[in-house]
């Protein structure tokens, strides 16, 4: 089988496929023992700098679930470090940065990337593509939304005051910041593309917090330009709590649509429409309860999402870090199993 006839690329072109891929959102990461044994004692980001390491903790989900397509190990706020903005991961917390964008000034730390930049991108990327084969590998990057919320907040934010403060109180400012990210989003992405991503993912994590003519205003012009930008790559848009702009994420350009837990897919395929492929949306937290709840549900899923034009099964957030791996081998062979031609 050659790469072009996988199962994922296929499913994100809304082509006929043997059998429904499947793949896991954070399948590389916390819940697996080997992760944990090679991060030992490495910061995330020197880890997410590390080209070897990149490819291993890449591989290990491909290696132990046979899921139908790897993503590239690294974190969203990569781009920001390698072009100079203060800013680390803390563990138990997330992305925190030192001196928080709050005016025009703070701008100016936003300079464009470069491939320079990232060369362990590159470097790990085309070591992957080698050792993947057929196995397709999918690129990925924080949208401008996300990134402008940690880069206001100073880190995680559960009401994103300050972004949206900005947002309403200072649009000039707001524009200015989007469109310095929307260039540094686009071109980290084609930096992964050119060294052989077969896919992108744009993680629009926090979006969900924005109400649709809001978002139409201040954050679809952003996403559309990202998604134009990378010409024929299949392209799947990603948020948390986004029911309500369903729709809205697939009119921003992508081929796949991701939909979290909280919208069953065939009510989402009515909602964003026609002309896209849907990827989701089990519930991470039911891996964590017996087996047949989640092969019940994991069957349900396959169902409605027969309505799509065409189905990646994922979670419908990142897999957690107690999840027990057998879990998911299982539901992988379930998916493969039960929905096989």
């Amino acid at each position: 089988m050659s790469l072009a006839e996988s199962a994922f690329l296929r499913a994100c072109r809304r082509q006929p496929v043997q059998h429904t891929p499947v793949w896991y959102m954070r399948q590389a990461g916390r819940s697996l023992p080997e992760y944990l044994a090679v991060r030992e004692g490495v910061p995330m980001l020197r880890a997410c700098a590390t080209p070897d390491l990149i490819v291993e903790i890449t591989m290990q989900p491909v290696r132990r679930y046979g899921v139908d397509a790897a993503i590239f190990f690294s974190d969203i706020v990569v781009p920001l470090k390698a072009i100079g903005v203060d800013l680390d991961i803390k563990p138990g917390v997330g992305p925190v940065v030192a001196d928080p964008i709050r005016d025009a000034a703070g701008l100016e730390v936003l300079r464009p990337i470069e491939p320079d930049d990232v060369p362990y991108v590159t470097e790990a990327i085309q070591g992957l593509v080698g050792e993947l084969g057929d196995t397709p590998l999918i690129g990925f990057a924080g949208a401008p939304f996300t990134l402008a919320s940690y880069l206001i907040e100073g880190g995680p934010s559960k009401n994103h005051d300050h972004t949206k403060a900005m947002m309403y109180g200072e649009p000039r400012l707001w524009h200015a910041l989007m469109e310095r990210l929307t260039g540094i989003v686009l071109e980290h992405l084609r930096i992964q593309v050119r060294a052989g991503a077969s896919a992108i993912q744009l993680f629009d994590s926090w979006v969900g917090a924005v109400a649709p003519d809001d978002y139409r205003e201040f954050v679809l012009p952003y996403t559309r330009r990202i998604f134009e930008g990378l010409g024929e790559v299949p392209r799947i848009h990603f948020g948390v709590g986004t029911g309500e702009l369903l729709g809205l994420l697939g009119e921003a350009g992508a081929d796949v649509v991701g939909v979290d837990w909280r919208v069953p897919l065939d009510e989402a395929a009515r909602r964003v429409g026609p002309g896209k492929a849907l990827q989701g949306n089990l519930d991470p937290a039911i891996l964590l309860a017996p087996w047949e709840a989640v092969e019940g549900k994991a069957l349900d899923i396959l169902n409605r999402g027969k309505a799509a034009e065409g189905h990646v099964f994922n979670l419908g957030h990142g897999v957690l870090p107690s999840t027990d791996p057998d879990q998911l081998k299982r539901l992988t062979d379930l998916v493969h199993e039960t929905s096989a031609a």
